[in-house]
């Protein structure tokens, strides 16, 4: 099964297993970077880079889903339905994995938070310390916030493809219903030059027959005067 730009269903189940061999070692990298540091070190690129891997996964998910439902064979549609099942389990399992990073991230900066109050509350000084992890819990949602903006670009994009395949589709029908009507009526383009040759000659027997009528009443006229 091909799709528009000749993309096939082989080669986006392709690209989908690159993605999410991609998003596991991303993962696997947070997590290391999570567990190495007694802080839990934050990397907002990283994070940012695994959902938008993930969204993309599951607009390719889409896609294949709906392609696989085209394919003639029937052992071959549902090899294709058991491959596209685990391609969207991989992703949910991921993206599960993935929110529970960003939950633990986000109770550690709250913890601090709180640690940081008690501190300045002791102290009187360190009001520093809470704008900056008020900055960093304003930064992680904003990446956050981009991430979903990101993943409603996706099924935007996903949607108009979709659409767009249709209308292709139905004017592929309708250009194959003219050809069957022209081929019904028998137009054929002999015919059609033979039409087109037929009023050539009856056009130049019109001209013939025009001059001839102006030399005979010029002829008739010269004999009178």
């Amino acid at each position: 099964m091909a799709i528009e730009g000749g993309t096939t269903l082989s080669e986006i189940y392709q690209s989908s297993k690159k993605l999410l061999l991609r998003t596991r070692d991303g993962l696997e990298r947070l997590e290391r970077l999570e567990f190495s540091s007694s802080n839990g070190f934050d990397s907002p690129e990283l994070s940012f880079s695994i959902k938008r891997d993930i969204s993309q996964i599951q607009s390719l998910c889409a896609e294949m889903d709906r392609l696989w439902r085209s394919v003639a064979s029937k052992p071959q549609r549902d090899l294709w339905k058991r491959k596209v099942e685990q391609v969207s389990e991989e992703v949910d399992s991921l993206k599960e994995s993935l929110d529970k990073y960003f939950l633990r991230n986000q109770k550690r900066v709250l913890e601090a938070k709180e640690r940081a109050e008690l501190f300045e509350r002791a102290n009187g000084d360190s009001s520093h310390i809470l704008r900056i992890f008020d900055d960093e819990a304003q930064a992680m949602q904003s990446a956050r916030n981009s991430s979903l903006m990101l993943e409603e670009a996706y099924s935007t994009g996903v949607a108009i493809l979709s659409k767009y395949s249709e209308q292709r589709d139905r004017l592929k029908r309708a250009q194959r219903k003219a050809l069957d009507i022209l081929n019904t009526v028998g137009l054929s383009n002999s015919v059609l030059k033979l039409v087109e040759r037929r009023h050539r000659v009856d056009k130049w027997i019109a001209y013939t027959g025009m001059a001839v009528t102006i030399i005979v009443v010029y002829a008739f006229w010269r004999w009178t005067h």
